[in-house]
């Protein structure tokens, strides 16, 4: 073997080497829109959303970052899922069980809310319309309180619930029935 061929497995090994490692730590850097969860129980339905939360960091949210007219993961990173174990109404949709992207489109006076049957996406990149399960409008308020993350909780009530999302001081409640 030539002195060439030599240093060239020698610097190939090496570099090999340290690539397992330099994917661990980035593996364990903490995402800056951090995985969330919320979960809530109605009898026998279960509704469990999975989202990525951004949070604002100084910029301007809507109409800014987030432009009015276009669709939206509904958080960060990967689309926004809601699994839902019973039938429910979700504003006025009727909606059978199953797992469901969140997408939205926000407006300055309302949001649209889109339940989109293709699952696994990344952004709303290649979001389709024509797989769209129910869509509708919300108004939208504003609250006192700004909210840095990005943040869905669920408020509920006898057997119903408002499924909350805020940031920045935005914020939609959906109507939440329990059939």
């Amino acid at each position: 073997m030539t002195k060439k061929l030599k240093l060239l497995l020698i610097f190939t090994i090496l570099a090999c080497w340290n690539l397992p490692e330099a994917h661990a730590q980035e593996a364990l850097k903490p995402r800056p829109s951090p995985l969330e969860m919320v979960t809530m129980k109605y009898e026998d339905t279960y509704v469990k959303i999975t989202y990525g939360r951004p949070h604002k960091r100084g910029r301007n949210i809507f109409g800014d970052l987030l432009p009015y007219g276009e669709v939206w993961r509904t958080g960060a990173n990967e689309a926004t899922e809601i699994t839902i174990t019973g039938t429910v109404k979700l504003g006025e949709h009727q909606v059978k069980p199953g797992t469901y992207t969140l997408f939205s489109i926000p407006e300055k006076d309302h949001w649209t809310i889109i339940l989109n049957s293709e699952l696994g996406q990344w952004g709303a990149y290649n979001y389709n319309a024509k797989l769209d399960v129910i869509r509708f409008d919300v108004p939208t308020s504003t609250t006192e309180e700004v909210y840095e993350p990005f943040t869905i909780e669920f408020e509920q009530k006898a057997n119903s619930a408002e499924l909350v999302m805020m940031w920045d001081n935005t914020k939609v409640a959906i109507p939440l029935e329990f059939m």
